[in-house]
């Protein structure tokens, strides 16, 4: 019996650590680099739009922002079958329109801390980014699966937050601000600075090599969230939230 235990055992680890798609690191990071480059220039847009023709911005923030969502589903579906000829635009079309959605958080965070917040998010996300490419890919099975139980109950605890924060700002004025808002921001940051890791662990062990755009999709994902914790924390701290 102790023999057999063993082997099961040894069976079970084997399946933990089997790498579905070995390369599929090595082919995605160059996709999520340029996602995070045309998501600057949706930036820059929305934010060129915000000064030249402040009236426009806003239908144009919601069109972008329902296309931007239908546009995720169908573009993950896509990468998922591993059509990558058709799903590659697609992710670029959503990187652009990310950008221009995020032009907004980004004015305000220029308006409350100085343009000296969007470099220290910048930052703080590059350095998060070398730190998970050179640690998460050598965790432990053991410390990889039970950081990704973590952070996936992380996020459920995070997205309750913020639907009671919406919920309680809708009835009760200034609701879900200051030290609040703080919690949360200071919470989303450190719950996807954990994701940045877990993510160098789970792709090679859920994606194959041919859904490295699927992949990149994921990790794009977790770096934009930081970033906009990380600047909505940096708002919080200058009493950005207060001042709406």
């Amino acid at each position: 019996m102790p023999a057999n235990s063993d082997f099961q055992q040894a069976i079970q680890s084997a399946q933990r650590s089997a790498l579905v798609g070995p390369n599929v690191l090595r082919k995605a990071l160059p996709y999520v680099g340029g996602g995070m480059v045309l998501t600057a220039g949706g930036v820059m847009g929305g934010l060129a739009l915000m000064a030249s023709n402040p009236p426009l911005f806003m239908p144009l923030f919601f069109v972008a922002a329902i296309a931007n969502f239908v546009l995720f589903f169908v573009s993950q579906n896509v990468a998922l079958k591993g059509d990558n000829t058709t799903a590659l635009p697609l992710l670029a079309t959503y990187s652009l329109l990310t950008g221009f959605t995020l032009s907004g958080i980004v004015s305000l965070a220029i308006g409350t801390a100085g343009i000296g917040a969007i470099g220290t998010a910048a930052l703080a996300t590059g350095i998060t980014f070398v730190a998970a490419s050179i640690f998460g890919r050598r965790m432990s099975d053991d410390i990889g699966q039970a950081l990704s139980g973590v952070v996936g109950l992380g996020i459920i605890g995070l997205l309750i937050a913020i639907v009671v924060q919406l919920v309680g700002g809708l009835f009760i004025p200034g609701f879900g601000m200051g030290t609040f808002q703080l919690l949360i921001a200071g919470f989303g940051t450190v719950l996807f600075i954990g994701a940045a890791f877990v993510d160098f662990y789970t792709m090679p062990r859920t994606y194959r090599d041919d859904q490295y755009l699927v992949g990149a999709l994921g990790m794009y994902l977790t770096y934009i969230n930081l970033f906009i914790f990380i600047l909505q924390f940096i708002i919080a701290l200058n009493g950005g939230g207060r001042r709406e």
